[in-house]
């Protein structure tokens, strides 16, 4: 991606002093290689030494910008951050048309550090560079918008026509004038600063660097060129140095690393998956289906009834057709994705994939009898798939006469929407088959995570602990509404009782009963059983621990739930007490840790930050929290061994609950982190 890293700042610096020198040379044209321009900084230097030894990104900007000889910068692919940042510094930019730029900080909590928000309004106008600062989004390079930032934008011969250009500035003396040199525009509201800073505080929790930019934008109106770049330097190093874009910045790496399998042979070979089969067309099966269309790839959907298939073709369309109403999906994409998804009602229909995820309702009994019928139809070398969220995967693998083959793809709900792909690992999983399925994860736009077998897997094995936690709160004298807003204020997507209203709290419940049996030793509070019994699964019942007005997903708190938690309290003999926020946030937090913990030591996940990227992506965790592994290590271990000290000794506290796990005690007194 041609990263700005040190090796490449050193090259960059060494070449272009080298040209100075050379007379036969009357300009430079810097192009990227690998069909890429530059994607910026490199994140995963930022946090050592190397990102701010010299040559600094700022020395190469002067460099450039100073050169006698004119520099023109061509841009393919990508130009992002510091990239397009190097562009701007350059005398002259020509683009591919299909490329994108942008200036994404701000997603990582920062700003435009090497004079992005000083040469961007000089080049495309205060308004519309405030947009690709503030939201960090990519633009083509052939929008209108961009217009005073290339000299030429171009359909194809990116470098000939670099070269063009070159040839003509020197043949016909043209003075290629800098970005820096430009008038500065004034807004074309008075009212424009303001505007920006009340939009700043709807971008979640760091409007800070919204501020940031804005304060910037500022600088490079009323200061002189110099100053205005140093302004945005300073403001930098402050964000840098910030809690929320360490958090941010561990986020995009946890990502990322995410990809690299642990102990994988290099040479491990590929399986190529052309075709595609889902079996079950409810919910999590049409979504799924959509994912593989989504990405080009021709899928089977599998029912035993027709009234069944028909429900999931249906809700298949409605996707789709809802998409093209809100101009998100062309008409032409939308026939071309619904013609790869093809119904059947037969096994036979299923040999010709290469692929086939198993998608049927959470039980054993049933997984084991379609991985059975798959054994018997599917032709050698298809990749057995199950999504389950939390079944024994080396049982189903089991029923098979090849257990090499079967791996599990467990997704999130909505499955074409959500970015987050368990890839499950099972006893025998050939490592061809598991980099099989993490380059398919790619091809999905999925970020898939590895993970090894255990009730639950990484994700839902930890929730279980923390809702246990919101249970107990609700026996000891919260309510639901109470936990669910202390927790969404800290900046959870969905407290645990809206997001348990939504996924169907009979879901939970079949889980729950087939723990009390399996794990009997484990306390549970008996609430949410209550709870069931009455009929209430959540929004697809119109009440769970909310009631439901018809057609409303946003529910209201119920009398009925408070007077049934009240009445769960006095039968146990609980006296109820108030809670504060604070107490609501640390323990349904640190039951995530200590479980987080015990994972990574039973090596279910391969690293801290897999478990990170499991809950940034799946779960709703905050992202400018960085995940509950890094969130443990920003309070200091020693401190959450501290906090889970003081909740064993209150009243009516499970002792065993809040025992500290070994790793996480390890740590500790060694000072150590998880991350």
């Amino acid at each position: 991606m041609n990263s700005l890293n040190l090796a490449l700042r050193r090259r960059l610096i060494e070449t272009i002093g080298r040209i100075a020198g050379m007379p036969e040379v009357s300009a430079i044209v810097l192009v990227g290689a690998g069909g890429v321009f530059s994607a910026g900084a490199d994140i995963g230097e930022f946090d050592t030494q190397q990102a701010f030894v010299e040559p600094s990104i700022h020395a190469v900007m002067a460099a450039v910008e100073s050169s006698t000889k004119p520099v023109i910068a061509g841009i393919e692919g990508l130009a992002m951050g510091g990239g397009l940042e190097l562009a701007m510094a350059a005398h002259c930019r020509v683009a591919m048309a299909g490329s994108r730029i942008a200036l994404p900080e701000i997603k990582l909590g920062l700003i435009p550090g090497a004079g992005g928000t000083q040469r961007l309004p000089r080049a495309i106008g205060l308004e519309a560079a405030a947009r690709m600062i503030c939201n960090g989004d990519p633009v083509r390079a052939d929008a209108p918008s961009l217009a005073g930032l290339f000299d030429l934008v171009v359909e194809q011969d990116l470098l000939e026509a670099c070269l063009g250009l070159a040839q003509r500035i020197v043949r016909d003396g043209m003075k290629a004038s800098l970005l820096r040199d430009r008038a500065m525009p004034a807004p074309a509201s008075p009212l424009f600063y303001q505007e920006l800073e009340q939009r700043a505080g709807s971008k979640g929790q760091w409007p800070t660097a919204v501020n940031a930019c804005i304060a910037c934008l500022r600088a490079a109106e009323a200061m002189p060129v110099e100053a205005g770049l140093a302004f945005e330097r300073e403001a930098f190093m402050k964000l840098f140095d910030s809690p929320v874009s360490g958090a941010l910045r561990h986020a995009f790496i946890a990502e990322r690393t995410a990809a690299k399998i642990a102990g994988l042979p290099a040479q491990t070979g590929i399986r190529p998956l052309r075709a595609a089969a889902v079996v079950g067309a409810g919910t999590m099966g049409a979504g799924i289906a959509m994912t593989f269309a989504n990405a080009g790839i021709p899928v089977r959907l599998l029912e035993m009834k027709e009234d069944a298939l028909e429900r999931g073709l249906a809700v298949i369309r409605a996707n789709y057709e809802g998409s093209v109403r809100r101009g998100k999906l062309s008409r032409a994409d939308c026939d071309q994705r619904l013609a790869l998804i093809r119904p059947t009602l037969s096994y036979e229909e299923l040999r010709d994939a290469d692929v086939v995820v198993e998608a049927v309702y959470e039980d054993m009994d049933a997984k084991a009898g379609v991985f059975r019928q798959l054994d018997t139809f599917c032709k050698p070398g298809a990749i057995l798939a199950s999504n389950t969220s939390t079944l024994n995967l080396d049982k189903l693998a089991a029923v098979t006469s090849r257990p090499a083959d079967v791996v599990g793809m467990h997704f999130f709900v909505p499955a074409n929407v959500m970015p987050l792909l368990e890839v499950v690992k099972a006893r025998e999983t050939s490592a061809e088959v598991l980099a099989s399925v993490m380059k398919l994860a790619k091809r999905l736009k999925k970020t898939g995570v590895v993970s090894g077998v255990c009730d639950g897997f990484i994700g839902n094995r930890m929730i279980d602990p923390y809702l246990r936690q919101a249970y107990f709160l609700l026996e000891e004298g919260a309510l639901p509404e109470q936990i669910d807003r202390a927790l969404e204020a800290w900046g959870m997507a969905m407290g645990p009782f809206r997001a348990g209203d939504l996924t169907g709290l009979d879901v939970l419940w079949s889980v729950r009963k087939r723990r009390y049996v399996e794990v009997p030793g484990v306390v549970y509070s008996r609430l949410p059983d209550r709870l069931c019994e009455l009929g209430r699964f959540g929004q697809k019942t119109g009440a769970g621990y909310y009631r439901y007005e018809p057609g409303a997903r946003e529910g209201k708190p119920d009398d009925a739930v408070r007077a049934l938690v009240e009445g769960y309290s006095a039968e146990i003999g609980r006296a109820r007490r108030q809670i504060s926020d604070e107490e609501i946030v640390s323990r349904c937090m640190l039951a995530l840790v200590n479980e987080g913990a015990a994972i990574l030591d039973e090596r279910i996940a391969q690293r801290a930050s897999d478990i990170d990227a499991v809950y940034l992506l799946g779960y709703g965790f905050p992202a400018f929290r960085g995940g509950p592994m890094y969130y443990a290590d920003t309070l200091g271990l020693r401190e959450v061994i501290a906090s889970m000290a003081r909740f064993q000794e209150q009243a009516g506290s499970d002792p065993a609950f809040w025992q500290p796990h070994r790793l996480l005690l390890e740590l500790a007194e060694s000072n150590g982190t998880f991350n």
